[in-house]
């Protein structure tokens, strides 16, 4: 499954060793792109353990990103992606993802009613677009990746 996942991200994407909040580089359309399991255990080891989620780009070629997620046994913010859908495969750890109900908060930090969905190593998540979505139950780190999908035009 590894393989596969690692695979489609290779022919589809280009390698940029950012957090949350930098610029890739532009994407070199020319040529398939690679990222080495060893290049992706030292970006996530440098990511900060003092925050809830932090996350690695991987690669991206617009419209796509491909991101790598840690997030920490500690509260986290709900989510809603109005133009994008958001496909997860569970890299290490385990917890429950919530989806639907309403956002409660500003900004949206948690959500009221939904549905539980308990996950784990291997597993896959996809969550439409527009669809309110929350990582809770988190009892020690878990690491994921996430491709963001734009909705079809």
């Amino acid at each position: 499954m590894r393989v596969l996942v690692a695979s489609i991200c290779v022919v589809l994407f280009t390698p940029v060793f950012a957090q949350r909040g930098a610029q890739p580089p532009p994407t070199d359309r020319t040529k398939a792109s690679y990222m080495s399991a060893a290049e992706v255990a030292d970006a996530i080891a440098k990511l900060p353990k003092d925050r809830a989620n932090s996350s690695v780009r991987v690669f991206t070629l617009a419209p796509y990103n491909v991101n790598i997620e840690h997030r920490q046994p500690m509260a986290q913010g709900a989510s809603v992606h109005p133009e994008t859908s958001e496909l997860f495969y569970v890299l290490e750890g385990s917890a429950t993802m919530l989806t639907g109900g309403k956002l409660v908060g500003e900004p949206a930090k948690t959500i009221e009613g939904g549905i539980a969905q308990k996950f784990a190593k291997g597993d896959w998540l996809m969550v439409p677009s527009g669809v309110n979505h929350q990582f809770i139950d988190i009892k020690s780190p878990i690491t994921i990746l996430s491709l963001h999908l734009p909705n079809v035009k």
